[in-house]
This record gives C-alpha cells, sequence and structure tokens, in this order.
C-alpha cells in the first residue's frame, strides 16, 4: 500500500451553487448520452452508462434528469451525438495539461480551449505532447469508519483485483485498471463499504510544485477551462497547495 497519494493534491474542492450544479448536470448529460450511443440504453448490460449514472447520482443529479438523458441519446427524444476529444497543453512552469471534451463542434472547441490557454499564460500543444506523463487509472473513495481494519479492507481490495489502496485522511482511495474499475467498485458496494467517489481518469506520474504566484496564474487557467461547456475534465500534474 503506498504511504501517500502522489494525486491527492492535485485536486480543489470547489463550491457546489446552484449554476455549478446546472452546468455539472449538463456535462454528465453529455456523458450519458456518449455512453448510450456506444452500448445501448441498458445499464445492466451497458457497464459504461452504469459508471455514468453511479457519478450522476455522486453529485445528486434527479433521477428525471438521468432518464431524460438516455432517452435522449436513444433517440426517443431529439437529440445531438458528441464525440470525445482530448486536447493537451502547457501551463505556467512547465506544468502538464489535458483537457477531456464532449463536443458537437470541434472547431467551436478548439477554438475555446485554445483562448483559455492563450489568455493565462499557457499553450495549447500537439496530440501526445503530454500525454505520455499520465496513466489511465480507474479511483475508488471509500469512507473511512472507526469500525474499519485497514489491513483487512487493504486485503478484500488486493483480492477483489485491485492495484493499490491510498491512505487518504478521511478516506481511502482504492486504485484499479479501467478494465477491473466496474467489478472492484461492485464488490465493494456488495460488501457494504461507502463508496463516497469514483471515476476513471488521467493520473499523473510525477507531480511538480510552483510558487504561489505560478500556482495562482494555474487556477485561473484551470478554472477558465473547466468553465467551457464542451469541457468534461481538466487532468494536471501540479501539486495544489494551500498556501494561505
Amino acid at each position: 500500500m503506498s504511504g501517500h497519494s502522489k494525486w491527492a493534491t492535485i485536486k480543489r474542492a470547489k463550491g457546489k451553487n446552484d449554476a455549478e450544479r446546472g452546468k455539472i448536470f449538463t456535462k454528465i448529460g453529455r456523458e450519458i448520452a456518449v455512453a448510450v450511443k456506444s452500448g445501448g440504453p441498458d445499464p445492466n448490460s451497458n457497464s459504461k452508462l452504469r459508471d455514468v449514472i453511479a457519478k450522476a447520482k455522486q453529485n445528486n443529479m434527479p433521477n428525471d434528469n438521468i432518464t431524460r438523458s438516455i432517452k435522449k441519446a436513444s433517440g426517443e427524444l431529439s437529440s445531438v451525438n458528441y464525440e470525445e476529444i482530448f486536447y493537451e497543453g502547457y501551463g505556467i512552469g512547465g506544468s502538464a495539461i489535458i483537457v477531456k471534451c464532449l463536443t458537437d463542434n470541434r472547431n467551436r472547441t478548439v477554438g475555446d480551449v485554445r483562448h483559455a490557454f492563450d489568455k493565462s499564460g499557457g499553450s495549447l500543444g500537439s496530440n501526445g505532447c503530454v500525454s505520455y506523463l499520465f496513466e489511465n487509472k480507474g479511483t475508488i473513495n471509500v469512507e473511512k469508519n472507526k469500525d474499519m481494519d485497514e489491513d483487512e479492507f487493504i486485503m478484500f481490495c488486493l483480492d477483489a483485483n485491485a492495484d493499490d489502496v491510498i491512505d487518504e485522511e478521511d478516506c481511502y482511495t482504492v486504485i484499479t485498471s479501467p478494465n477491473n474499475f466496474s467489478t472492484v467498485k461492485q464488490a465493494l458496494e456488495k460488501s457494504n463499504y461507502n463508496v463516497i467517489g469514483s471515476q476513471v481518469e488521467l493520473i499523473p506520474q510525477s507531480c511538480i510544485d510552483l510558487t504561489p504566484e505560478q500556482q495562482e496564474s494555474f487556477l485561473k487557467l484551470i478554472d477558465k477551462l473547466e468553465d467551457l461547456d464542451d469541457v468534461q475534465e481538466v487532468y494536471h500534474n501540479v501539486n495544489i497547495v494551500d498556501y494561505e
């Protein structure tokens, strides 16, 4: 078991006001649409859709919204076809950034992403310029409680084909291969462990530190990217430090 998550400190908590929740629901709706298009509208036979629905519920997305998104994508209601695109670039201090988008208009999306980079001291790069610095992994956050035996929990996860278990402050982060993500998550849930978050994401193989001034500029770039309608996720390799 790793003693410290090499990516735990790259995350930032953001307040979820009504406007932000609405934007999150819109982004998840697009993910549902793509999952349905690729594997059908039944989550029992479509593991990708099942994982997105779980993500929607973790973000308190109403069931009506989930059902409506599935119907749109399956042709019962008017729908838009989205394609998944990844953009790679550099931020201040040599930081590496990957932007995952779902879009129905490539020209609009690349223009918006390039503008965000240019306005915040970054630069949009070519495909492959930073992706080699990341690896695709499933992460499952499990809430700690006083009755949990750490060694027993770790053995359970490894027996379920997890790759690693990271001890965070208030939870354990279970690391899996993308192929084993759903299987490990289901095993945890069936054993009544409280899964409080899960996703397949790009994890940096190593992280860099920025000065307080550099970090402030870097976070402005991340905010600009995350606020774009077509952007689903932003991955980077910067340790976010609380300098206050």
